[in-house]
């Protein structure tokens, strides 16, 4: 496992709509070794590595951005007033240190004359302005925000970050990739755009690479924390989840029962996965055209949509090999 290039990949800035750092570096990584590399209008990375006549065509999917606050104004004393790019829970946001695409830093606040549960039009972001003018100097109306980009490692096996979805499934992708030798299958591998704002960057590429099947590749929640609210069976540190359902798709169940007799005739440690909230790509995948074949390997992750997104290097692997499986399979 490269810790290098998944640090590289979890540091980088990319909100949603704005991946193309991301997508620099994976580009980086994979030049030499797949057959063609292309970026769509929309800014998905295209990796395609060919197969024998008479072989499937199996999509990849793993989205390079994440969550965001968008400027909206600034007020008379320099606070930027900020609007939800994606799922931001605004109670997680606040006190966070955050980074803008331009170099500028600043903290969330919050207005403290809230009555009940905080919304995102309730946070502030301080930059050290002091107007309105000066604000808008250092950054412009729309320009995003991300929780300060940082990799932390817990324990033996675990590893912190705020990008970890789904920049984690991007290095398991990526990982897989790398060690894809001659295959029957024709790999399509698209690191994709905008998911948290609607699986858009899936949805169109997903429709021009016609796939015979598609993956999704994405974090999903555990339910191994104190006093979980959800009861959710998957839990981090055994293995990789092959996803049943989320509501973005009910997986096609051929693809379920492959990725199942996979990991057990490999001996790689599986876990199914039942999501009663949520989406992946997957649900773009197969609804394109006049239906695709899909299903999603999930790595379990804590602390989803926060600034401490945590998975176990263990899953990470698991998650690796199951995806490598499922690319040198013949049906």
């Amino acid at each position: 496992m490269n810790m290098q290039l998944l640090n590289d990949i979890l540091t980088c800035y990319g909100p949603s709509g704005s991946e193309g750092r991301v997508a620099d570096v994976i580009a980086r990584a994979l030049e030499g070794h797949v057959d063609s590399l292309t970026t769509d209008v929309m800014g998905n990375l295209i990796a395609v590595k060919k197969g024998k006549e008479g072989g499937r065509k199996i999509m990849f999917s793993a989205h390079m951005d994440h969550i965001a606050l968008a400027v909206i104004d600034a007020d008379e004393n320099g606070f930027l007033r900020v609007c939800a790019v994606g799922g931001v829970h605004a109670q997680g946001m606040t006190h966070h240190h955050v980074a803008f695409g331009n170099g500028v830093r600043g903290v969330i606040g919050a207005d403290q004359d809230v009555k009940g549960a905080l919304t995102v039009a309730d946070l502030y972001v301080d930059i050290g302005a002091e107007s309105r003018e000066e604000a808008l100097s250092m950054v412009a109306l729309g320009d995003m925000c991300v929780v300060m980009p940082q990799v932390t490692k817990l324990g033996e096996n675990r590893l912190a970050a705020p990008a970890m979805d789904d920049r984690i499934a991007c290095f398991v992708l990526l990982e897989a990739m790398l060690a894809l030798g001659q295959t029957d299958n024709e790999i399509v591998a698209v690191f994709s755009v905008q998911e948290e704002v609607g699986l858009r960057g899936a949805t169109t590429a997903a429709y021009a690479v016609h796939p015979d099947m598609g993956i999704a590749i994405d974090v999903t929640g555990v339910g191994d924390v104190p006093k979980a609210k959800t009861k959710l069976a998957v839990a981090l540190g055994k293995g990789a989840a092959v996803k049943i359902m989320d509501r973005s798709l009910i997986c096609t169940p051929s693809v379920v029962a492959m990725l199942e007799t996979l990991a057990t005739e490999k001996n790689i440690p599986m876990q199914r996965e039942v999501l009663p909230f949520g989406g992946t790509d997957a649900g773009a995948i197969q609804r394109t055209r006049g239906g695709v074949p899909a299903g999603a390997i999930s790595i379990p992750c804590r602390y989803i949509h926060s600034g401490a997104e945590t998975v176990d290097l263990r899953d990470v692997q698991a998650c690796i090999d199951l995806t490598l499986a499922c690319m040198e399979h013949s049906a």
